[in-house]
């Protein structure tokens, strides 16, 4: 791939791992609401709240070394009507306002927490719109790898998944020693290690489903195929191995021992290889996604 390629798979896997991230964020925020009160969940989220700005704020970047010239960013907006590029453009723009007013306000308690939650839920909402926007960019008739279901459900998954790890280990760098923030961030590490174990069943039933697909799509499509068992194949299965050893093995002894008291410190080393594996296993399947681009009559 060249840099350009290069820039896009940047861009797609961190603009997507911000939308999850905060997604997941706001859901263990509103268990934490529920079982301990607003100021314990404020303790537990607040702090790993910053990792989502400056992600998506990477990905933007990225997407300028794409464009090449970074005033190339206003032409995006004539064609916000007839173009998913556009429309791309303009909405991670929207997401980093919006989830950097979320980030402000509930750094510093602006407002009251209806309303700080409102913002957070609706910037979640904008992130999710962002991830599918993105996957409607490569839906393009004459890229039969791309023009799939595949597209748009595994960059939600790819998403989800890595956002989840990602909250896990910003859970652990940030973890307090006291009795109820242990008691919730062990909570949170079940709900995630569990969120993981689902997200990585549908990559292992989508990516069989979409290899067969791809053999009845004609010769381009047998191409990228071809691309993906061969030339890429150990790749290929390198990618399966790291996401089922993060998100699968290592997610369920998560779950396992998150309610064990004092295994802290063993889980703080288990979250972080499990984000590892598992962000080399999604960048490594995005690298193939675009490394098997074949167009029908090229």
């Amino acid at each position: 791939m060249d840099i350009r390629e290069w820039s896009l798979l940047i861009f797609t896997i961190l603009g997507q791992v911000s939308t999850g991230a905060l997604i997941i964020l706001l859901i263990v925020r509103t268990y934490a609401v529920r079982k301990a009160g607003l100021e314990q969940a404020d303790r537990l989220t607040d702090k790993p709240l910053f990792i989502v700005v400056p992600i998506i704020l990477l990905a933007l970047l990225a997407s300028l070394l794409h464009l090449g010239n970074p005033l190339n960013i206003t032409r995006a907006v004539p064609n916000l009507g007839s173009s998913w590029l556009s429309r791309e453009v303009i909405i991670v723009v929207i997401f980093v306002i919006l989830a950097g007013i979320y980030t402000v306000m509930q750094w510093r308690k602006i407002s009251s927490d209806s309303v700080r939650t409102v913002i957070g839920w609706v910037a979640a909402a904008v992130g999710l719109f962002q991830t599918y926007a993105m996957a409607q960019v490569y839906m393009i008739r004459t890229q039969p790898a791309w023009n799939t279901f595949a597209t748009p459900i595994t960059f939600i998954t790819t998403s989800l998944l890595l956002g989840a790890l990602l909250v896990a280990v910003a859970l652990v760098a940030t973890r307090s020693k006291d009795e109820i923030q242990l008691s919730l961030f062990r909570d949170a590490l079940r709900g995630i290690a569990l969120a993981a174990i689902v997200l990585v069943g549908v990559e292992f039933v989508v990516l069989p489903v979409y290899a067969i697909y791809l053999s009845t799509q004609g010769a381009a499509a047998l191409e990228s195929l071809g691309l993906m068992i061969g030339p890429l194949g150990g790749m290929f299965v390198l990618r399966l191995v790291f996401v089922f050893a993060g998100a699968g093995l290592l997610a369920f002894y998560m779950y396992k021992n998150a309610s064990v008291v004092g295994r802290e410190a063993v889980l703080a080393n288990v979250v972080y290889s499990a984000f590892i594996l598992v962000l080399l296993g999604e960048t490594m399947g995005r690298y193939i996604f675009y490394a098997t681009k074949v167009g029908i009559g090229l």
